[in-house]
């Protein structure tokens, strides 16, 4: 790879004499990861049921490298239960980083594909809520896909830019990640394409944006909360500078430290303007001295100050749900599902059905692609459950399952929208609704009649 002379200046300068071993990795192979979700599936069940030869990431519990030569993780059954998610090994470790519990109230900003916000959601184990953003509505489509694969319920999938939400949302969060668009460099080995990218639009172009965001998010955090800042990128100008532009205009904010591994640098504290010796504090990741690309993150906690409005004041403004009568269709259905909902959180909005997360503001005026978890919609007076609704269940929660193994032809066949025949399953007498699972982890659903399945998988998501 031939790298532009005025990159080539800025790392020499960065890394001085251990430049050359960065220019080294170069000629490494990339680095394959999975991320096990452990909203489904705890990590020592994966390594036992894993079809494919994996290694511990060593800094990520639930990380774990793969062999891209060989293996297909993408085509296998569970992928498509979302047992897994495919991310590149550095950029597991912001939303491994940022102490999440259940029961926070958690954004994620710029969250399009959907990596970091999967986990965030996974750790929530469905209480609180995960609003997970991204201004591309495009992109906001695929994000709110990965979301609901991993069947995380408790979420609102938004498309707007940082500085409308901040007017919603003032002082909402617990947590905040900011995964800020960046210029890229610590994704050149993986991806030459952003070479030619960083070229058009290098840390010039993204620093004023960075500089914005992280301020919007700043006032979307609760006082005690804590905030992530990460980057793909090596430039000091999208790192430390932007931590101590918000140290400068957010005094009320520290730098933390962020739980060690031994392949970490510290941040350097005198490529910022401003003299603050905390953002040693902060974590490069360089290609060079770990297995996989170039990252950096800053833990930002905002602290107590008596200028901010009492605590739980802020409540008055959330939504209070008034319970409203469900259409019988949905009650029936709810009849064979073994899982408690407060039916004061259902929401009808035309004829499609919602779970809604507890504590939200009023969002009119916002764009959003979802607002909780669609459990169905009524067609003509009967009641259809949807793809996220199937996603969100575990395999005893549902009392009408069809379990096949992930060797039985019949599971590629399903996740390609074919009927199937399982009469050796299922009596034939039996009807309705049932959920299909591999190995006990649910796919989607199917409508059975006579032993015959017939494929409600949904038509977006099928296998090609």
């Amino acid at each position: 790879m031939i790298l532009p002379d005025r990159y080539v200046d800025k790392m020499q300068k960065l890394l001085k004499e251990d430049y050359e071993n960065y220019l080294a990795c170069f000629d490494e192979p990339r680095y394959y990861g999975l991320r096990v979700n452990t909203g489904k599936i705890s990590v020592e069940d994966f390594k036992a049921i894993c079809p494919f030869e994996i290694v511990p990431i060593p800094w990520i519990e639930n990380g774990f490298y793969y062999n891209g030569d060989t293996a297909a993780p993408s085509r296998h059954p569970y992928y498509f239960a979302g047992l897994y998610y495919l991310q590149e090994p550095s950029a597991m470790t912001p939303a491994d980083r940022l102490p999440v519990f259940p029961g926070d109230r958690v954004l994620d900003l710029c969250a399009a594909p959907g990596g970091k916000a999967t986990e965030l959601g996974a750790k929530l184990r469905g209480k609180g809520v995960l609003a997970a953003n991204d201004i591309s509505s495009s992109r906001a489509k695929g994000l709110l896909k990965n979301i609901e694969v991993f069947g995380i319920g408790n979420v609102l999938v938004l498309s707007e830019e940082p500085g409308k939400l901040a007017g919603y949302f003032p002082e909402y969060f617990d947590k905040i990640l900011i995964d800020a668009p960046c210029s890229g460099e610590g994704m050149f080995r993986k991806d030459r394409k952003m070479l030619k990218a960083w070229e058009e639009h290098g840390p010039e172009y993204f620093r004023n944006i960075q500089k914005g965001i992280i301020l919007q998010a700043a006032g979307m955090l609760k006082p005690d909360g804590r905030m992530l800042y990460s980057t793909c990128t090596f430039d000091p100008e999208e790192n430390e500078q932007i931590i101590a532009h918000l140290l400068w205009n957010c005094p009320e904010f520290e730098v933390e430290s962020i739980r060690d591994y031994e392949g970490f640098t510290n941040g350097f504290p005198d490529t910022a303007s401003k003299n603050y010796p905390e953002l040693n504090k902060t974590v490069r990741i360089f290609p060079h001295k770990m297995k996989g690309e170039g990252h950096y993150l800053a833990l930002l906690h905002k602290r107590e100050s008596n200028t901010n409005r009492e605590a739980g004041s802020m409540d008055n403004s959330y939504k209070i749900y008034k319970k409203e009568a469900l259409p019988e269709e949905f009650t029936q259905f709810l009849s064979d599902v073994e899982k408690e909902y407060d039916t004061e959180r259902m929401r009808l909005y035309g004829e499609r059905i919602y779970y809604m997360p507890e504590g939200l503001p009023d969002m009119r005026g916002i764009r959003f692609l979802r607002t909780g978890l669609l459990m169905g919609e009524l067609k003509k007076k009967r009641f259809e459950p949807s793809q996220a609704f199937a996603m969100s269940l575990k395999k005893e929660e549902y009392r009408k399952n069809i379990n096949l193994s992930a060797r039985d032809e019949r599971v590629m066949r399903y996740l390609k929208g074919e009927t199937l025949d399982v009469s050796d399953q299922i009596s034939a007498k039996e009807k309705g609704w049932f959920l299909v699972c591999v190995d006990g982890f649910p796919l989607g659903w199917g409508k059975l009649d006579g032993g015959t399945l017939k494929n409600k998988y949904l038509p977006g998501w099928r296998l090609a």
